[in-house]
C-alpha cells in the first residue's frame, strides 16, 4: 500500500509478505567484502584508534593496554562466533542481531535486545560525529595560519551530523560506495602512522612505556571503558543482514575477518606507537602525537584518516540503527514500532532514520560544548554498557540454542560451542560492573525494565525460538534425575489431577485445585467425553482449545486434558494410571460432590480406584465462593492421618494472596469437659510441632456431630473434614448422611489421605 510519501508498508505475513519479497529483490545486494567486512572493520578501526587510542596507552602502559584489548577481542571474538553460529543455523533477514536474537530467545527478548540495539547505534552516531568534531578542532588548533574552529564545535558538530544523514537517506548502495574511498584513505592513514613509529622506535622508550603512567588518577576499567568502543563494530555488518546476497555466509566470513584484523592493527599501533612517543604525549595529545611521528608529508594522511574513521563509522551507525528499529516494527512486536516498519520503494527504513536523526541530534546539542574531551568520554563509556549488554545477550541466545540440544540447531559453522558463548556473555555482564557498578545497576535495571514492558505488551508472535527447547532439556534432565531420588513425605507437594467436565459449570471446583497447588504444586485439569476417539477427534480438539481458553483467561496454572473413552468410568480408571509427568505421579484426585443417587456406587468405585493408585482424595461439596479474605478456615480434626493432610492443605489456601489475612481454626470435639484441656494442649502441641499459626477450639459436648458442625462452623469461609472411603453397600447411606450434613454449609472439602502427607516433616 502506498503512503503519500510514496511509502509502502511491510507487513509480517500474508500477501504483504509478497511485497516484502518484490522489494527485497529489487535492492542491490551486497557481498560478503562489501557489506560485512568494510562497515565492520571501518568501524572498528575508528575514532578510538586515532583520538583516544594513545591516551589510553599512556595511562594504562602498554602491558595494561594489551590486556585491555585483549579483553575486548575476546568478548567480541567470542560473541563473533556466536553471531556465526546463529546466522548460519536460520535463514537470516533484515535486522541484524534484534532478528537472530529474535528467533533464537524469542519475541520477549528479541524486543528487548532489538531498543537496546538501537539505542547503543544511535548513540554510535554522536559519537563518531562528536569524535570528527574534535579531530577538526584540534587540526586547527595545530595550523597556525587557520582560525581555531573550537568556537564552532556546536556547529560543526551539527553540519557534519545532516551531512552523515544526507548520505544515509541515499542508501546503503550509495554509502557502500563512499567506504571503499575512505577504506583506501584510512589504510594509507594507518600505514602513514604506524610506518612512522617503526621508523622512530626506541627500544628504551618501549621499556618505559611498558608500565602505566605515574600518578595515573584512572582505573584500568574506566580506561576500557574509553579503549572498549574499538571493538564494537561488528554489528555495523550484521546489522546489514537484509542487503546482503548471502547472509549465512557473508556475516561470518565478514564478522570475523573484521575482528582479526581490528586485533592486528591495534596490536601494532600499541606496541610501535608505545616505542615511538612518550607517556606524556601519548596522553596529553595522543592525536597529534600520531600526526608528528608520520615520516615527511604523510600527517596530512593522518588528518585524513581520522576524518574518514569517524566518519564511516558515523555512516555506518546511521545505516545499522535504522534497520534494526524497522525490523522490530515490521515483527509486530510492539506498537509504538510499528509506526516504523514503514520502507521506501528502495527497500529503506526512512521513518527509522528520521528517529535517529532526532535523537543524534538532541544528544549533539546537550554535548555541544564538549571541545574539551569531556562529552565524548561520556558517550563513549555509554556506548560500552550498551554493546556489552548487547553482546552478552547474544552470546547467551547462542548458549541457548546450543545447551538446549535442539533438534533444529544445526549451524553451518562448526567452530562453535556453548561453553565459549556462556563463559562471553558472563564476561560481558560481569566486565560492565566493573567498568561503572552504579551505571551498570542502571542498565540492568533499564534492560530489565525494557523486557518487562515488552513482555506485557507484546503482540502475538512466535519465531520458534530455542527457550522450549532449553526448557525441555533441563525439564527432562531434572526428571530423570527425580526419578532416581528417594521419596519423602517431607517433600510432599500437591500434585492434583482435578475432574472439571465444563469448569465453567464448575468453578468453585476448579478454583479450589488452582488454591490448593498454591504455586507449589502441579494442577491437571481433565474432561472426559464419552464416545468413538475416531468420530470425536474434531469435538476433542475443540474441548481442548476451550479449556486451554479458560485456564488462560481465569490465569489458573494447570494442564489441560481431553479424554475420549467409549465408557465413562473405565475411562476414568485408566486416566488416573496413566496420567503423570514422568516420576511426578498425581497424589491428589480432586472431585465435585456427587449428589446423582444413581451413579453413587460408580462414583465410590473411582473414589477407590485414587486410592489403590496412592491418591489422596477431596470432595468439593460446592455451596458457592465465599468472600476469602480476612475470613477463616475450619479443620475438623478427628483423627491424625486425615488431620495432617488437611491442615497442610488450610496452610496451602493461606499462602494465596486471595486468602491473605486468612485464620485457621481447628476444631477437635470431646465427649465430656474432663477430656478437654488434656485435647487442648495435645492439639496446641501438635500445631506448634508443625510450625503453623492456627487457632485451636475444643468442643466439649454431647450432641450430635451434624448439629455441632454447623453451630461452630456455618460462618465459616471454607470447612475441611476428613471421611473415610465407604464400601460399595454403604455408599448410598455415605451419600445422603454427609449430603444432609453439609446442606446449609459453607463451601466444604472433604478429605480422604493416603497417609503420604506428614504434618510435622
Amino acid at each position: 500500500m502506498l503512503t503519500k510519501a510514496g511509502e509502502r508498508t511491510i507487513q509480517s505475513s500474508g500477501s504483504s509478505s509478497l511485497k516484502q519479497t518484490a522489494t527485497e529483490a529489487s535492492r542491490v545486494k551486497l557481498s560478503t567484502f562489501g557489506g560485512v567486512f568494510t562497515p565492520s572493520v571501518l568501524t572498528i578501526l575508528g575514532v578510538i584508534m586515532f583520538m583516544r587510542a594513545g591516551f589510553v596507552i599512556g595511562h594504562a602502559g602498554i602491558i595494561g593496554v594489551l590486556l585491555i584489548l585483549a579483553i575486548s577481542k575476546l568478548i567480541t571474538t567470542i560473541t563473533g562466533l556466536s553471531i556465526s553460529a546463529i546466522a548460519t543455523n536460520t535463514e537470516v533477514k533484515a535486522g541484524g542481531a534484534y532478528y537472530l536474537i529474535s528467533r533464537t530467545m524469542g519475541p520477549e527478548f528479541g524486543g528487548t535486545i532489538g531498543l537496546t540495539l538501537y539505542m547503543a547505534q544511535t548513540l554510535s552516531v554522536p559519537f563518531y560525529v562528536l569524535g570528527f568534531t574534535e579531530a577538526l578542532v584540534f587540526t586547527t588548533n595545530s595550523i597556525t595560519f587557520i582560525p581555531s574552529a573550537e568556537p564552532l564545535f556546536g556547529y560543526i558538530a551539527f553540519t557534519t551530523l545532516i551531512a552523515l544523514f544526507i548520505v544515509a537517506f541515499r542508501g546503503a548502495g550509495s554509502a557502500t560506495k563512499v567506504q571503499y574511498v575512505i577504506m583506501v584513505i584510512l589504510a594509507l592513514s594507518i600505514l602513514a602512522f604506524l610506518g612512522g613509529a617503526a621508523l622512530n622506535f626506541d627500544p628504551d622508550l618501549f621499556e618505559t612505556n611498558l608500565k602505566p603512567f605515574q600518578p595515573n588518577q584512572l582505573s584500568f576499567w574506566a580506561l576500557f571503558a574509553i579503549y572498549f568502543p574499538c571493538a564494537t563494530g561488528i554489528m555495523a555488518g550484521v546489522n546489514m543482514s537484509g542487503d546482503l546476497k548471502n547472509p549465512s555466509k557473508s556475516i561470518p566470513l565478514g564478522t570475523l575477518g573484521a575482528i582479526a584484523a581490528g586485533l592486528l592493527i591495534y596490536a601494532a599501533q600499541i606496541i610501535l606507537v608505545g616505542g615511538a612517543v612518550t607517556q606524556k604525549e601519548l596522553i596529553e595529545s595522543p592525536y597529534h602525537s600520531l600526526i608528528r611521528v608520520a615520516p615527511l608529508f604523510t600527517g596530512v594522511l593522518v588528518v585524513l584518516g581520522v576524518f574518514c574513521a569517524t566518519l564511516s563509522s558515523g555512516i555506518g551507525s546511521f545505516l545499522g540503527a535504522p534497520r534494526v528499529l524497522q525490523s522490530l516494527g515490521s515483527d509486530k512486536i510492539l506498537k509504538p514500532a510499528n509506526l516504523f516498519a514503514v520502507v521506501s520503494k528502495t527497500g529503506e527504513p526512512r521513518r527509522a532514520l528520521y528517529l535517529t536523526f532526532a535523537i543524534s541530534a538532541v544528544v549533539i546539542y546537550f554535548a555541544r560544548n564538549g571541545g574539551d574531551g569531556g562529552a565524548f568520554n561520556m558517550v563513549a563509556s555509554l556506548v560500552t554498557m550498551l554493546f556489552l549488554w548487547t553482546y552478552g545477550i547474544t552470546n547467551l541466545a547462542a548458549f541457548t540454542e546450543s545447551f538446549s540440544r535442539n533438534p533444529s540447531f544445526r549451524p553451518r559453522f562448526k567452530f562453535f560451542h556453548w561453553f565459549p558463548a556462556l563463559v562471553g556473555a558472563f564476561a560481558c555482564f560481569g566486565v560492565s560492573f566493573l567498568v561503572d557498578a552504579p551505571v551498570a545497576l542502571m542498565s540492568t535495571v533499564l534492560v530489565f525494565g525494557i523486557f518487562l514492558y515488552v513482555r506485557r505488551v507484546i503482540l502475538e508472535a512466535s519465531f520458534g525460538d530455542a527457550r522450549r527447547g532449553f526448557y525441555y532439556t533441563r525439564t527432562r534432565d531434572h526428571l530423570l534425575t527425580l526419578a532416581q531420588l528417594p521419596v519423602h513425605s517431607k517433600n510432599w507437594r500437591p500434585t492434583i489431577v482435578v475432574l472439571s467436565g465444563n469448569p465453567n459449570h464448575r468453578l468453585t471446583l476448579v478454583k479450589y485445585a488452582n488454591w490448593l497447588s498454591s504455586g507449589r504444586g502441579i494442577v491437571t485439569m481433565a474432561v472426559l467425553k464419552q464416545g468413538s476417539l475416531e468420530r470425536m477427534i474434531p469435538e476433542r480438539n475443540k474441548a481442548l482449545e476451550e479449556l486451554s481458553g479458560f485456564i488462560k483467561s481465569n490465569k489458573i496454572e494447570a494442564f489441560p486434558e481431553v479424554v475420549i473413552t467409549p465408557d465413562f468410568d473405565q475411562g476414568l480408571d485408566i486416566f488416573l494410571q496413566s496420567t503423570s509427568i514422568g516420576p511426578i505421579k498425581p497424589n491428589l484426585a480432586l472431585f465435585g460432590w456427587s449428589g446423582d443417587t444413581v451413579r453413587t456406587t460408580k462414583f465410590i468405585r473411582s473414589l477407590k480406584t485414587a486410592t489403590l493408585l496412592n491418591m489422596s482424595v477431596v470432595l468439593v461439596h460446592d455451596n458457592g465462593i465465599a468472600q476469602t479474605h480476612r475470613g477463616r478456615i475450619d479443620i475438623w480434626w478427628r483423627g491424625e492421618r486425615n488431620g495432617s493432610l488437611m491442615i497442610i492443605l488450610a496452610h496451602l489456601l493461606s499462602l494465596n494472596p486471595q486468602w491473605s489475612g486468612v485464620r485457621i481454626r481447628v476444631l477437635r470435639v470431646v465427649e465430656d469437659d474432663t477430656k478437654e484441656q488434656a485435647a487442648q494442649a495435645e492439639m496446641r502441641k501438635l500445631i506448634d510441632s508443625a510450625r503453623l499459626d492456627a487457632d485451636v477450639t475444643v468442643v466439649s459436648s454431647g450432641k450430635p456431630f451434624p448439629e455441632l458442625l454447623y453451630s461452630y462452623s456455618h460462618d465459616a469461609t471454607v470447612v475441611l473434614m476428613g471421611f473415610n472411603l465407604p464400601t460399595q453397600e454403604y455408599a448410598q447411606e455415605f451419600q445422603h448422611s454427609y449430603g444432609a450434613m453439609l446442606r446449609n454449609l459453607p463451601t466444604t472439602l472433604i478429605v480422604f489421605s493416603t497417609g503420604d502427607a506428614d504434618l510435622l516433616s
